[in-house]
């Protein structure tokens, strides 16, 4: 990328600010709670208009969105971003939507649609600026990512193939740096089934799923390892009904979170071998939303070259890992060049206070304009930066 260009395309984002402002409090204002259909409904329409008013073909898969910009044929540059919130329809009531031109807050502004309008910002500003994206640009933007993209998963991974490299448009770690590591995260349910009996007339008859849940979840605490590779935390606990009942059944909800592949699997292959304490007691460990590892690169030729971009663009560019899990795991997991955090710095994901630098939403989109303009060269991370950039 020449300065030139460089200079046009941050010269370009500036001036599509307040468009990009007036977007965002579009796509907020159409609340989008996970698994919401008609809510979801309301908010993918916008975002598919948005994107064909940018110059895209649009599908949909499922209640996910697929949209190509540029190239038809070879490589595609891969975006992936998600336009489901945390937040219930009707939030906006106690968190209102407001941009004071210096800051933007409201539900789902940070967490994640500030990263979807610097996107379609990005894609207007190659075009204002007289060009276009060098390489297919698909950009895949799923409806369930807030409750593990439980179908939004195989979308993501059905445009794998073919991509040199894949941006997340999630937010950036809190001093704006992107994140190029992310922890697995694993949700396990464990489950236990006693034998019901009055408590008092025929305490020996009876099977405690709670007593026998306790000792379960003694025993997962004992396999997690103390070298901080797991986070384990124990979520949601059910069972039982009266006191005078002996339960019958029992559960708990396990977040999991791996810094490593070989803690996963052992954590993993432990909860899966757990056997009854007690005669009578049936325990089943179930996988309900899986994550995979996304190790940190010793040698980062993705990050050297995007950095090398943000400096053409006069910004610093920095990355390293984080312990929030999301849908660039995957890619991540299985050695594909990845960065995530390419959305507009802020505060508070699923938090009252959730907001957006208004600058910084103009900068991540002239970032995302650079690498639409100059992306990686091959999906191998060959080539430094230094030489892509002479």
């Amino acid at each position: 990328m020449t300065p030139d260009l460089a200079t046009a395309l941050a010269d370009e984002t500036a001036r599509l600010l307040d468009f990009g402002r007036r977007r965002l409090r579009e796509y907020a204002l159409a609340e989008s709670p996970s698994g919401d259909s008609a809510a979801l409904a309301r908010c993918a329409g916008l975002i598919e208009a948005g994107h064909r008013e940018a110059g895209g073909t649009v599908a949909r898969e499922g209640e996910h969105l697929v949209s190509r910009f540029g190239p038809e044929e070879g490589p595609h540059l891969l975006l992936v971003g998600h336009y489901d919130t945390v937040w219930p329809v009707g939030r906006l009531d106690t968190m209102p939507y407001t941009d004071d031109g210096t800051t933007i807050t409201g539900p789902g502004t940070y967490d994640m649609k500030g990263g979807l309008v610097a996107a379609e910002m990005a894609l207007r500003a190659l075009r204002a600026a007289g060009t276009a994206p060098a390489r297919q640009v698909r950009l895949v933007v799923v409806a369930d990512e807030e409750v593990g993209s439980p179908t939004g998963r195989a979308a993501v991974e059905r445009h794998l193939d073919g991509a040199v490299a894949v941006l997340g448009l999630e937010s950036p770690h809190p001093d704006g740096a992107l994140k190029n590591a992310r922890r697995g995260s694993v949700r396990v349910r464990l489950g236990v089934q006693g034998r019901e009996a009055h408590a008092a007339l025929d305490p020996g008859k009876g099977v405690s799923a709670i007593d026998e849940l306790i000792d379960q979840l003694a025993v997962v605490r004992g396999v997690v390892p103390a070298d901080g590779t797991t986070l384990c935390n124990v979520g949601r606990i059910e069972g039982g009904r009266r006191a005078n009942v002996i339960a019958g059944e029992a559960s708990a909800e396990i977040g999991l979170r791996f810094a490593s592949a070989d803690a996963e699997r052992t954590v993993l292959d432990a909860l899966a071998a757990l056997r009854p304490v007690r005669a009578g007691a049936v325990v089943e460990a179930s996988v309900l939303s899986a994550r995979p590892t996304w190790p940190e690169r010793s040698v980062d030729p993705l990050l050297d070259h995007i950095a090398g971009l943000g400096g053409l663009l006069g910004q610093r560019i920095t990355g390293r890992p984080a312990a929030g899990a999301g849908d660039t795991n995957l890619p991540g997991s299985r050695g594909l060049p990845t960065l995530d955090g390419f959305g507009p710095p802020g505060r508070g994901a699923h938090a009252a206070d959730e907001a957006i630098s208004v600058a910084g939403l103009a900068d991540r989109a002239a970032l995302l304009a650079g690498i639409m303009a100059w992306p990686p060269p091959s999906a191998a991370g060959s080539g430094s930066a230094s030489e892509d950039l002479r």
